[in-house]
């Protein structure tokens, strides 16, 4: 370990050292990236472009889409230039950047899954009172929260660790997270890791919440079938969202604290790049193509601009 007691103005991220051959990489890479930008960006225009989808339920879906977009673009340009640089190294200021927009991404995920199950909860179990309980004032307060609460919750943790004296700048890792950073630490970090405990147990309470609401959920739909076609219809998708977040937020956490070094690379770097993989991808197809809304006013704006490149090319043969 070098003695150094400075801050380290590089880091070398040794995670991408073996990863051969590294144009398929690239090329693997740059097809996952866009597809989650052509999907997500889809979803975005059709829900903003469209009045009758201004409801709250969909507005969070739009912000879902939207963070999916900010997480994934604080990982892959980055990861695709060290692809094609002969040295996978950051700056100081970039690795924080980085670790920053891409947990920040994670902990948005969740809050705004957390208001997407309270919506549900109230379409479901209080349907007179909806639109009176979901005014456009507490639904700007609900994704203004989604946004804020994160960045404010991993604020401290970022100045404790930006005063960190490092001794080390090697991160075994695809990216920039906190931890390894952290364990670069000259110095104790008790206080860091008190406070990585303390947002976990904020992060159990939104879990909790979600709990709650889905347990009313189901008791509200024991005896209804018209709540339990609503249930599969509108919580069908949010369900799986929720679940495929959690599994691979949890496997994250796992492999960064808890992984072993003896554990194969190329299995390492899939864990490691899973949660910046799967649910950009699933989240806008699985509400895409469940929810009859969007997947009706998707279908008309494909349909409408087939009709109109048809027109374009029947005038240009004329």
């Amino acid at each position: 370990m070098e003695d150094n007691t400075s801050l380290t103005p590089v880091f070398v991220l040794s995670g991408m050292k073996h990863l051969t051959p590294k144009y398929l990489f690239i090329f693997l890479s740059l097809s996952v990236y866009l597809l989650i930008i052509l999907l997500n960006l889809m979803l975005i225009v059709t829900i903003l472009l469209e009045k009758s989808l201004h409801e709250p339920m969909y507005l969070f879906v739009c912000n879902l889409c939207f963070n999916g977009l900010y997480g994934t673009t604080g990982f892959y340009p980055k990861f695709i230039y060290d692809l094609l640089s002969p040295s996978p190294v950051i700056s100081y200021v970039g690795c924080f950047t980085q670790s920053f927009v891409i947990y920040s991404s994670f902990t948005c995920e969740f809050t705004i899954l957390v208001t997407m199950a309270y919506d549900r909860y109230v379409a479901i179990c209080r349907p007179l009172e909806y639109h009176n309980i979901l005014r456009t004032q507490t639904v700007a307060k609900a994704i203004l929260y989604s946004w804020a609460f994160p960045f404010l919750l991993l604020l401290p943790n970022l100045i404790l660790t930006v005063q960190l004296p490092l001794c080390g700048s090697s991160i075994d890792r695809l990216y920039c997270d906190n931890w390894s950073i952290v364990k670069q630490s000259c110095i104790p970090t008790t206080t860091i890791n008190a406070l990585s405990f303390t947002l976990l147990l904020i992060f159990m309470a939104h879990a909790f919440i979600v709990m709650f609401s889905y347990q009313r959920l189901i008791v509200a739909c024991r005896n209804s079938s018209d709540n339990k076609r609503k249930f599969m219809h509108t919580c069908g998708p949010h369900l799986v969202s929720l679940m495929n977040f959690s599994i691979a937020l949890l496997f994250d956490i796992i492999f960064s604290r808890y992984g072993s070094e003896d554990f194969p690379e190329h299995l390492r770097n899939a864990f490691q790049v899973q949660i910046l993989v799967i649910p950009p991808i699933v989240n806008p197809l699985i509400y895409g193509l469940k929810l009859s809304e969007i997947r009706k006013k998707l279908f008309q704006k494909c349909q409408k601009q087939k009709k109109h490149k048809t027109r374009l090319a029947f005038c240009r043969s004329k």
